[in-house]
C-alpha cells in the first residue's frame, strides 16, 4: 500500500511536469499566432489534466473496495 502511494505521487509529479512544459509550449505558440499548433496543444494539455485526475478515481475505488471487505 506505501509502494502504491508513492507511486501515484511519483505519478502525479511526472504529469504536473508534463503539464507545465505544455502550458509554457502553449503560451509561446500563442503569442506566435500558431493557430494549429496552438490547437494541438491545448488537446494535449486537456488529455494530460484528465489523466492527472483518473488515479484519484481509481485510488477511491480501491479504497471502497476494501472497505466492502
Amino acid at each position: 500500500m506505501i509502494a502504491q502511494y508513492y507511486n501515484s505521487i511519483h505519478v502525479k509529479d511526472n504529469l504536473l511536469k508534463q503539464i507545465k512544459v505544455k502550458e509554457n509550449q502553449l503560451k509561446i505558440a500563442q503569442e506566435s499566432n500558431m493557430i494549429y499548433v496552438t490547437e494541438a496543444l491545448q488537446n494535449e494539455l486537456l488529455k494530460l489534466q484528465a489523466e492527472l485526475s483518473e488515479p484519484q478515481d481509481v485510488e477511491v475505488q480501491a479504497l471502497m473496495s476494501l472497505l466492502d471487505d
